[in-house]
């Protein structure tokens, strides 16, 4: 395990929670107030690319001119990179709108699959659903066709998708159980779901296939001992609890963390500490040895090499 040191903080906007390394090793994220934005790395200039409906959380690539976006409440959507042209491609199932629509991984043959992170509260009040346990988070699969299909059920609040290099197995990141499940696509399991990483240290967000191959998660707290110990009291009173003021609430810790594992789940790399100027880790992604950081609450992004 390691610390941040060296790392590298670059002001862009309030709240990127997630990050993007295109093509062209630009990097991208998402602002609260709904603007995707691109810089060319530390010291350039943020150009912003689009303005979204909603709430821009999970960033990746769809096709070669187009970037997909999570935008919580406003659903799944597709921004063009060259003029910023925004299209809808999911926002509800089964008649049903979808309101916490959360991070995403692309398949080569543009098969989208995505996380609702729960059906009863918003990307706003996830205190409220990790208080409340409501396990309604769902992994879903976007079809070529725009066929929706939910792949897992009963997640406690669904959060980070990586796909396997081989496209073999989809993970998940369950923010409230501080585990990573996955589900195989293909070979003798497919179909089944699995524990992939166990007992993490902390409660992850976002995830991502590195260009190492190795599945990057974030820790953007410690594990809280009071929400373990609020998950042992009777759900009534966890309801009552999640009904608190946020600030009443748990609360994350200001340590980070961010770890790699390869496809058995077996740890590589771990970075833990705090980044001066940086708060709350969300998003990762790692490019050519380069890690980039996004945050939730903050304003900055930052960087560091592995």
């Amino acid at each position: 395990m390691r610390d941040f040191s060296g790392a590298t903080v670059v002001p862009v906007g309030e709240g990127p929670e997630d990050v993007l390394v295109d093509r062209a090793g630009r990097v991208l994220t998402g602002l609260a107030d709904g603007r995707i934005v691109r810089l060319a790395g530390p010291g350039a200039p943020v150009e912003t690319v689009a303005r979204v409906p909603g709430r821009p959380l999970g960033l990746e690539l769809l096709g070669d001119d187009e970037v997909l976006v999570c935008a919580s409440d406003a659903g799944l959507l597709a921004v063009s990179s060259a003029d910023g042209t925004v299209r809808t491609l999911v926002d509800e199932v089964g008649g049903r709108r979808l309101g916490a629509v959360n991070n995403a991984a692309v398949a080569a043959d543009g098969t989208i699959y995505f996380t609702d992170s729960s059906q009863r509260f918003r990307i706003p009040q996830w205190r409220a659903d990790l208080v409340q346990r409501t396990a309604t988070g769902r992994l879903f699969r976007r079809a070529p066709d725009g066929v929706v299909t939910e792949l897992l059920g009963g997640l406690e609040f669904a959060n980070g998708v990586a796909l396997a290099a081989d496209e073999s197995w989809v993970a998940v990141a369950e923010t409230g159980a501080a585990r990573v499940r996955r589900v195989w696509l293909s070979g003798e399991r497919a179909g089944t779901a699995e524990v992939f990483v166990d007992d993490l240290p902390g409660h992850p967000d976002n995830i991502a296939l590195g260009s190492d191959g190795l599945v990057w998660i974030t820790l953007p707290s410690p594990r809280v001992a009071a929400l373990a110990a609020i998950h042992r009291l009777p759900a009534p009173v966890r309801t009552l609890l999640g009904m608190l003021p946020p600030a009443l609430q748990p609360r994350p810790g200001r340590t980070l963390g961010v770890l790699a594992v390869d496809g058995s789940g077996r740890e590589v790399h771990r970075l833990q500490g705090e980044i001066p100027g940086f708060e709350m880790l969300t998003g990762v992604r790692e490019s050519g040895g380069t890690l980039w950081f996004g945050s939730l609450t903050g304003s900055t992004l930052a960087t560091v090499a592995v």
